[in-house]
């Protein structure tokens, strides 16, 4: 069994799928959470590209979280059944992540005015993919892809802290399904676990 170190800031967010994916394969890794001020000059420049999370597989180290949640899923058997499959699971972690950036976009913008503009994009994009991502899980048996659990449930359910708290409110809460898939993937008994044990942020 290989040894993983998993390095972010001491927060959920990008990692959190990641720790997910862990928790469902029930691998142990090592959850190193660094403090913000040793961010530019300790733990920068140690990583490939001056980003986390990075992933260290028997000391080997990767990063960009997507591509490590992929790895990972292929690890525990969390991808599709076929490539299109594959490649419907891709696109719909895509659309996760489009929503997370238009999200972000208003929440780190400092300029004022700039902010309230961005603020409306996310207020009218946000219920657009929220609605396809609902339906998307209706037609789907429960899930995003084929029926079955994948690893884009999983990192949608594990992002939505990170999601609610930059847009201060639960954002899925009148989509009905997305609601369900969230309640499914967070009783799985070792994601449960998880999140009764993982260190408190608050996102």
């Amino acid at each position: 069994m290989p040894s993983y170190k998993l390095t972010y800031f001491p927060v959920k967010a990008l990692a959190e799928p990641i720790r997910f994916l862990f928790s469902y394969g029930g691998v142990e890794f090592e959850d190193v959470r660094f403090d913000r001020e040793d961010w530019p000059t300790k733990i920068k420049p140690t990583t490939p590209f001056g980003q986390v999370p990075m992933l260290e597989v028997d000391g080997k180290k990767i990063n960009q979280s997507t591509a490590i949640s992929r790895y990972l899923a292929k690890q525990f058997k969390l991808t599709g059944k076929d490539d299109w499959q594959d490649l419907e699971i891709d696109a719909t972690v895509d659309t996760i992540h489009d929503l997370r950036a238009k999200i972000a976009a208003h929440f780190y913008e400092t300029n004022a005015e700039v902010k309230a503009a961005k603020l409306e994009v996310a207020k009218e994009v946000v219920p657009y993919i929220l609605e396809r991502l609902d339906a998307q899980v209706k037609k789907n048996g429960g899930y995003f892809v084929g029926g079955a659990l994948t690893w884009a449930d999983l990192t949608f359910v594990a992002l939505l802290d990170y999601l609610n708290g930059m847009m201060k409110s639960n954002i899925i809460e009148k989509y009905d399904n997305l609601t369900a898939l969230q309640d499914k993937v967070l009783n799985l008994p070792n994601i449960k676990k998880w999140v009764e044990k993982r260190p408190k942020s608050d996102f």
